[in-house]
């Protein structure tokens, strides 16, 4: 019986290290700068809700934070990116421009990708139907990691501009992340 425990220790105590690491790359995207004078800034899309729809606190986060670097580099083309679920009334991407354009952003600066439903296909849609060059990503910040890994995957230039995350959504959110970053490691090639 001495041996099962040992066997169970060692199993939890690998996954605590493995987690821990995990986490240490999650935090490293998080600390992630943007470049200066990107060609584009790309906006990751996350859940709407409502009739119309409306950003939930993940994704109006991520608008928000992505608004003043938006304005302070005007010659950059904008692209946001974000499909519709089954569960929501119209596009991540359309919310997200509407979004924008309420704040105040250009019209004419948005461009939209509507078509992904997960991180690997936004980037790869928007670089399929944009030319990206120099591309800061938008996201949240226990996502930038994850999104820098896939877009260099891709040859995406990219660098991350984290948005703060409400802290009870990182309760939802890391350990999720948690999963997904595992998932990236051994199936997004």
């Amino acid at each position: 019986m001495r041996t099962w425990k040992k066997i169970i220790l060692a199993i939890i105590g690998v996954g605590i290290v493995y987690i821990g690491v995990v986490l240490g790359f999650i935090y490293s995207g998080a600390q992630s700068e943007p470049v200066a004078n990107p060609d584009t800034i790309l906006i990751l899309g996350a859940k709407v809700k409502g009739d119309p729809a409306k950003p939930m606190p993940v994704l109006q986060e991520r608008l928000d934070a992505a608004i003043p670097f938006i304005q302070k580099n005007k010659e950059a083309q904008v692209v946001v990116s974000g499909g519709q679920g089954t569960d929501e009334t119209a596009t991540e991407a359309s919310v997200m421009k509407e979004y924008l354009i309420d704040k105040g952003v250009e019209a004419s600066r948005i461009k939209v990708e509507d078509k992904s439903m997960r991180t690997e296909e936004n980037l790869q849609y928007s670089k399929e139907k944009f030319d990206l060059g120099k591309t800061v990503i938008v996201t949240s910040e226990y996502h930038v990691y994850r999104a820098l890994m896939l877009a260099g995957r891709q040859n995406i230039d990219a660098t991350g501009l984290p948005s703060q995350t409400d802290k009870f959504a990182l309760l939802k959110g890391v350990p999720r992340e948690v999963l997904s970053v595992t998932y990236a490691w051994v199936f997004d090639w």
